[in-house]
């Protein structure tokens, strides 16, 4: 078991420097998509694209995936050098991916042809509730949304992770014993433990709780499975199983419902704005669509951090679940100290950073409540003796 002194703190001054890489990337992505959408509307090139569509179909559905396709495709290519810094070069910089240019190329386009075909479903329902109910269209849209983050949650383990990843059943029969027992004892149905290869592309490691109702599994990265001793995978999975026991995965789909709402109806200003402003046909005009992307990427970057907020106390409860159902605080804190050394964390960052931009409790943070854990079992065990 390893404690907070086997720390690599001169990795740790890498980790420093790839989140700082990191977080100027963010901001440079932010500015790019930002002056890439509103380019398109004060050029004059978002409303000439949609007539072009227009001078090809009449059909309104084939005018949106047209156009929704193209500046999708445009997008992608502006972005592609930014991507390929961020995902291949500055990763490999810092011994985190394994992954070849070629590997490397092939994922982008089978995520690209992914989120193009759900992007053009989104687009598509938005457009044609624009057209059916524009008054509360904002309303339907963000239901539709949320029915389709349960679907695609579902599906995930055996249509999507499979396009990347190989699953393969534990042949642990121990460690699977273990893990099915926490599961059984959080009264969380899973349909088998598996590994995935994540070695095909990372350093990293990771465990997780994938998939919903009859798809739920549990899956360990190979690079924690191979590393790991089993009591510390066994508080990994325990926290996971902490956020079923909690309803972690529909309250945040809950407030992100909400947050969508919330930005789709400023969507729903802008669109009125840009009818008298920019000169749309009305609401429904798909030249509006880069406005559209405008207002929801500024809207959701302003909120970003209360969502972060949200998980982070979260994700701090999953952590007390994990050490109150395991009773093993010194797997807990050699396992945070692994990941830390693994993966690159910050062990403290900056309040501004964790404050703003973090999910989860930085790493320090979550190695001291494994710490007074443990404390507070010592002076238990002291009183009853």
């Amino acid at each position: 078991m390893l404690t907070p002194e086997d720390i690599d703190w001169e990795r740790q001054q890498e980790a420093k420097s790839f989140a700082r890489a990191r977080h100027r990337l963010l901001l440079a992505e932010l500015a790019l998509g930002g002056g890439f959408a509103a380019a398109l509307l004060v050029s004059g090139l978002a409303a000439g694209l949609r007539d072009l569509m227009a001078s090809w179909t009449t059909q309104p559905v084939l005018i949106v995936a047209g156009y929704f396709g193209v500046v999708s495709v445009a997008y992608a290519l502006l972005m592609l050098p930014l991507g390929y810094y961020a995902g291949y070069r500055l990763p490999h910089r810092y011994g985190l991916s394994r992954e070849t240019l070629r590997g490397w190329l092939w994922d982008q386009v089978k995520g690209g042809v992914v989120g193009l075909l759900l992007g053009v479903a989104v687009v598509e329902v938005v457009y044609y509730l624009l057209r059916v109910v524009p008054e509360l269209w904002w309303v339907a849209a963000a239901i539709f949304m949320l029915l389709l983050t349960v679907v695609l949650a579902n599906l995930a383990p055996v249509l999507l992770v499979p396009l990347f990843y190989k699953l393969t059943p534990l042949s642990d029969e121990e460690l699977e014993s273990r893990l099915r027992g926490l599961a059984a004892r959080a009264k969380t149905g899973v349909r088998g433990v598996f590994t995935i290869d994540l070695s095909s592309k990372t350093s990293a490691a990771n465990a997780m709780l994938m998939g919903l109702g009859n798809t739920r599994r549990i899956v360990l990265g190979d690079t924690l499975y191979g590393e790991y001793g089993h009591d510390e995978i066994e508080t990994i999975l325990a926290h996971e199983l902490g956020h079923h026991v909690a309803h972690d995965i529909w309250w945040g789909m809950l407030l992100q419902s909400a947050l969508t709402l919330g930005g789709l109806y400023l969507v729903d200003l802008g669109l009125k704005w840009g009818v008298a402003m920019l000169g749309f046909s009305g609401p429904d005009d798909v030249a509006g669509l880069p406005l559209v992307g405008l207002v929801m990427g500024a809207f959701m970057a302003v909120t970003t951090p209360l969502g972060n907020a949200f998980s982070r106390w979260r994700e701090g409860m999953a952590d007390d679940y994990a050490l109150k159902v395991t009773k093993k605080p010194e797997a807990f804190v050699s396992a945070m100290v692994r990941l830390a050394n693994q993966n690159l964390a910050d062990v403290d960052p900056e309040p501004w950073v964790e404050l703003l931009l973090l999910s989860h409790p930085a790493i320090g943070k979550r190695i001291e409540r494994g710490l007074r854990f443990r404390e507070n079992q010592l002076e238990v065990a002291g009183e009853l003796a």
